[in-house]
């Protein structure tokens, strides 16, 4: 066939993906072989492909098609995530935008348009993927809404409280007022931020007294229910057992002591808000006080808030401040730093509320997955210093508030049967918890209506937890082949972000359910950032859409060009020029197999001996990277791996095994030869695909009509065997040689096509293997070592040994010695000049070590400039 003159990956692209499709390629089923399973850390069903999933998916389908490679059974399960409060946020604003309120919805209606929504739009990322390339297994994806999933879901709660890990408890919890539901402590981030500290007086009841407390939150004083001092505070000791009246509101609450109130901070006066603020609600258990809740769930204040009931809670601040200050109950104010809580999802400021919700004791749980990770090593980070961050976060876990109040999601499996706050039981089935209400009750004539389910739904995090056993069917049928066969999983590849929220507590949950590891790799990509360093984000219009990339530079360019610079861990500094380096990489590998199926073979020819050695040097040199590139994808440096390959193809493939056994102009190559390009050239291919599968497939297809069964996708991954390793040190100082030559050749101007001589003094007895590779490459008409130096002739040196390249009127004797002698003289004034610096007491004793080093550098190199130069004028006198 007519091969394209340039490679055109847009016309390639869908048409292999397809191929890939239809034969079946990205399916697995359990069998006879060894598996490699991946699954996918599922994106958010509102989200469309971004630079991050481009970095997460292609490693991924990296690690994926080298082990369908090398003989593996290898499953990568594709799914996403229902994200309940992004999706419920998503799915409330496009309501809205439609003239409809949530709340005059059902529950049962909400969930309707829900489902709608995502069925429309929850498959996107999914198919994006397919443009990347991602050999996922489509026909096992999942989401964790499916019926399977939720059922797994609700029977790992039921179990969990069965054992008693689950409880329902009334705490102090993180509340987004945006997203209108609770938090756990990992989905809050602290920001610290420029805010006011205010100075408020309080008039003591029956006094003309007055105590001061210093305060961030004017508005909170309606939920005020006492004023606490240290009792070891001798300015407040009057105040003992007095009262105080809250301005504005005119309440009347108690002065406490308590030693918890620090002396130093603020005004050494604390105002009490057990509703709150975590260390307040403390207090005021401890003292007894009321809990006032002065905020509707939108954060607005409610009728405790009298005159400002309705309005937002930072609308409220300013007013207040102003209104304390006309009554002369605010003093004055302070520039103050704090750290605010805010949502992960919403970034809304979050607030502490008082709430029933259910929690999962983590103390016992969490033990497993901390011997795992940081004593026996059963699961390894990468890198390895992430174990500091996990160990961290598990060596001071809190209990996981598991609830949201959100309808978008598995709804908790707790049935209510009467008013008090034990009336309920937990089962998978409304019938299930007939019985068991009925069994608790003692009264037999309860009928499912009498039953009322929670209403809250459980959090996103405890759906996906659960997820690599899930996606098996573990959770629900652990006797099943599939979930024996794939599981444990064997490499899991995600963002450092989530190694709290996701990871860990995937490891808790295997342990738990399997007493096994659910994976036995943690890669942990970096970040995808600007060159300014700064995190892409749509606000900042700093992030590109990663299908304008692959559009621009093709799939395989925009994989190269992200992987070329990704070390694990280590954030990435995005800039489209890498994929132009991607795409550049791509059109050299086409040019080069162009190239080969462009020369006229011989069959009646014999091989050069050039070409012999040549084979026998890039064989050697196969090897070398290959060991080189087992060893990086072993410690998981893909990066490191793609960067053996870019230099063995580039460099020693195309920049110098092609060109040593490239035949003469318009001349036929020996079929051995060519043979053995090809076969060469299928070896990159293999080692390339995993990086690189279109094109691969590409030019593997092209090469020779194939069999499905062998499709380059389906193929085996190069055999691992001895090599010389002298070989490659040989042909190292052959490049040395040549580039010698060909230095001369230009800088006295002496045309290639002219043949020319070279004689040796071989002082470091140099192997002769490659002499007709240099024969070849130099246009050398004869090499001859000889025992010493050659007079008229050109010279350079590498280490001791001696080249010559004898003048034989080939250049102008005497301009020659006419520009070297000028050289010479002022390469040695140059000397002279480092020399006078270096041998100035003063400055040495004053320069910084690198300048010396500098300056010592510049001597040696003039020193080295020098002797060539005078060894040159030598041989031409």
């Amino acid at each position: 066939m007519t091969i394209p003159a340039q490679f055109d990956a847009k016309k390639i692209e869908d048409k292999w993906y397809d191929y890939w499709m239809k034969n079946n390629y990205f399916h697995s089923t359990p069998d006879h072989r060894t598996p490699y399973t991946i699954v996918i850390p599922p994106p958010n069903v509102t989200g469309v492909l971004h630079m991050g999933h481009m970095l997460n998916n292609t490693i991924q389908d990296v690690l994926i098609r080298r082990a369908r490679l090398k003989g593996f059974n290898a499953c990568w399960v594709p799914g996403t995530d229902h994200a309940s409060i992004a999706t419920e946020a998503k799915v409330v604003a496009k309501l809205k935008a439609e003239g409809i309120n949530k709340n005059d919805l059902s529950r049962e209606e909400f969930l309707a348009h829900a489902w709608e929504w995502t069925d429309k739009y929850g498959g996107v990322i999914l198919d994006q993927l397919k443009k990347l390339g991602a050999s996922c297994d489509w026909e096992r994806t999942k989401f964790t809404m499916d019926p399977d999933m939720s059922a797994s879901v609700i029977r790992s709660f039921v179990d969990l409280y069965n054992k008693g890990f689950i409880y329902r408890g009334y705490r102090m919890v993180n509340w987004d007022p945006e997203a209108k539901t609770t938090l756990s402590d990992e989905e809050v981030i602290y920001e610290e931020q420029q805010g006011k500290l205010y100075f408020l007086t309080y008039k003591i009841q029956g006094s003309e007294d007055v105590l001061t407390v210093a305060t961030t939150r004017p508005e909170t004083i309606f939920g005020d229910t006492a004023i606490c001092i240290n009792p070891n505070d001798d300015r407040f000791a009057h105040l003992k057992g007095k009262h105080a009246i809250v301005p504005i509101c005119g309440r009347i609450i108690p002065v406490i002591e308590d030693d918890y109130v620090d002396v130093a901070f603020g005004t050494g006066c604390l105002k009490v808000t057990p509703a709150h603020d975590m260390n307040d609600k403390t207090l005021g258990e401890k003292h007894n006080l009321e809990i006032i809740d002065i905020f509707n769930e939108d954060a607005t204040l409610n009728s405790f808030g009298l005159h400002y009931q309705g309005k937002d809670r930072f609308v409220v601040r300013e007013a207040i401040a102003k209104e304390l200050e006309a009554i002369g109950a605010l003093t004055k104010t302070e520039i103050h730093l704090n750290k605010v809580g805010t949502s992960e999802r919403t970034k809304a400021v979050i607030e502490p509320r008082l709430s029933d919700q259910w929690f999962l004791k983590m103390e016992d749980l969490v033990k497993p997955a901390i011997q795992s990770v940081l004593v026996d090593g059963d699961i390894k980070l990468h890198p390895a210093r992430f174990n500091n961050t996990y160990a961290h976060w598990l060596n001071n876990i809190r209990d996981w508030n598991i609830s949201r109040q959100l309808w978008w999601g598995q709804q908790i499996p707790a049935y209510f049967y009467g008013d008090g706050k034990e009336d309920f039981v937990v089962a998978e089935t409304i019938e299930e918890a007939l019985v068991l209400a009925k069994e608790k009750t003692s009264n037999f004539s309860l009928l499912t209506s009498d039953l009322k389910q929670d209403a809250d739904a459980l959090d996103t995090w405890f759906s996906s937890w659960l997820w690599p056993m899930a996606v098996f069917g573990g959770i629900m049928n652990p006797e099943s082949d599939d979930f024996k066969y794939y599981y444990p999983t064997n490499d899991l590849v995600t963002g450092p972000d989530i190694l709290f929220f996701w990871v860990a507590r995937m490891i808790i949950a295997g342990y738990e359910y399997t007493g096994k590891k659910p994976f036995t790799n943690v890669y942990l990509t970096g970040l995808v950032r600007d060159k300014q360093r700064r995190k892409m984000s749509k606000s900042l219009g700093n992030s590109p859409d990663p299908l304008d990339l692959i559009d621009k530079f093709g799939a395989d360019g925009v994989r190269v060009g992200l992987l070329l610079s990704a070390s694990a861990g280590n954030d990435i500094m995005f800039d489209e020029e890498l994929c132009n380096q991607g795409r550049a990489f791509s059109n050299k590998i086409w040019n080069a197999f162009k190239l080969i199926k462009g020369w006229e073979v011989s069959n009646t020819i014999p091989q050069p001996e050039s070409s012999k050695v040549a084979i026998e040097w890039y064989e050697a040199k196969l090897q070398q990277t290959l060991l080189e590139i087992e060893d990086n994808f072993e410690k998981y440096r893909i990066s490191d791996a793609l960067m053996g390959i870019y230099k063995l193809v580039w460099d020693d493939f195309c920049s110098w095994f092609l060109e040593m056994i490239k035949p003469a102009y318009q001349q036929p190559v020996d079929s051995v030869t060519y043979a053995k390009a090809i076969e060469m050239l299928e070896s990159n291919l293999k080692l390339l695909h995993p990086f690189m599968p279109f094109l691969t497939e590409e030019i593997w297809q092209i090469i020779e009509e194939r069999t499905t069964q062998q499709a380059l996708i389906v193929s085996t991954w190069p055999e691992m065997k001895p090599f010389n390793s002298q070989l490659i040190v040989d042909f190292d100082t052959t490049v040395e040689v040549i580039s010698g030559i060909r230095t001369i050749r230009k800088d006295k101007n002496i045309p290639f096509k002219e043949a020319i001589e070279l004689k040796v003094v071989n002082n470091d007895k140099v192997s002769t293997y490659f002499d007709s590779v240099v024969t070849k490459l130099g246009n050398i008409s004869s090499l001859e070592y000889v025992s010493n130096k050659v007079e008229a002739a050109l010279s350079f040196r590498i280490k001791s040994n001696e080249y010559f390249i004898p003048i034989s009127g080939a250049i102008n004797v005497d301009e020659e010695i006419a520009k070297l002698t000028e050289e010479l003289k002022y390469t040695q004034g140059f000397l002279k000049s480092v020399e006078a610096k270096l041998s100035n007491e003063k400055f040495v004793a004053g320069a910084p070590e690198k300048v010396l080093n500098i300056e010592k550098q510049k001597q040696a190199d003039a020193l080295a400039k020098i002797a060539t130069i005078e060894n040159s004028l030598a041989g031409l006198r």
